[in-house]
């Protein structure tokens, strides 16, 4: 089930160990719904953000709650087409692709009107710059609200349109 052993573990702050900021990896959170598309649904774009995690062109930031939000979806049956992608999916091991990062402090900077959702906006704002990918209808509702925390909120295909723009991942 989702192994994490080797997963980096970073104690508060997810740093940067000094690069510069051209220099640096982006800062990815991404939700349960992205993950999905990624890791089972196969989608082009949450598959592109994970290619750039994988080339480490962006670091793909989490915490222990989210990684247990993710096998309790990942551990309910899907229609049968999506079986075999879900079932490989609890195999996937995570060192290399992960940083954990401790809980975020619950300062609500900004409230998400989804409560289960909250979490990701907290880490998001956290561990700002930083970008967190969603589908989430209440996510992207704070859009414009995040930028002052320096946190892009985006769909995984608006993304990659804008950083394919940028000539990055």
């Amino acid at each position: 089930m989702l192994p994490i052993e080797g997963v980096t573990r970073r104690v508060g702050a997810c740093d940067s160990n000094g690069a510069t900021a051209a220099a640096q990896p982006k800062r990815l959170v991404l939700d349960t719904n992205t993950l999905l598309d990624w890791w089972v649904f196969g989608d082009a774009a949450a598959r592109a953000v994970g290619a750039a995690i994988a080339e480490r062109q962006a670091h793909w930031l989490t915490t222990p709650r989210m990684l247990a939000e993710l096998r309790a979806v990942l551990m309910r049956p899907l229609a049968a087409r999506w079986e075999p992608a879900r079932e490989l999916a609890l195999t996937f091991k995570l060192a290399g692709l992960a940083v954990l990062c401790t809980e975020p402090a619950a300062l609500r900077r900004l409230v998400c009107r989804d409560a289960s959702d909250q979490v990701f906006i907290d880490l998001a704002c956290e561990q700002g710059p930083a970008v967190l990918l969603t589908r989430d209808r209440a996510l992207l509702a704070l859009r414009r609200r995040a930028l002052a925390f320096g946190v892009v909120i985006a769909t995984a295909a608006v993304w990659c349109r804008s950083e394919h723009e940028k000539g990055g991942p």
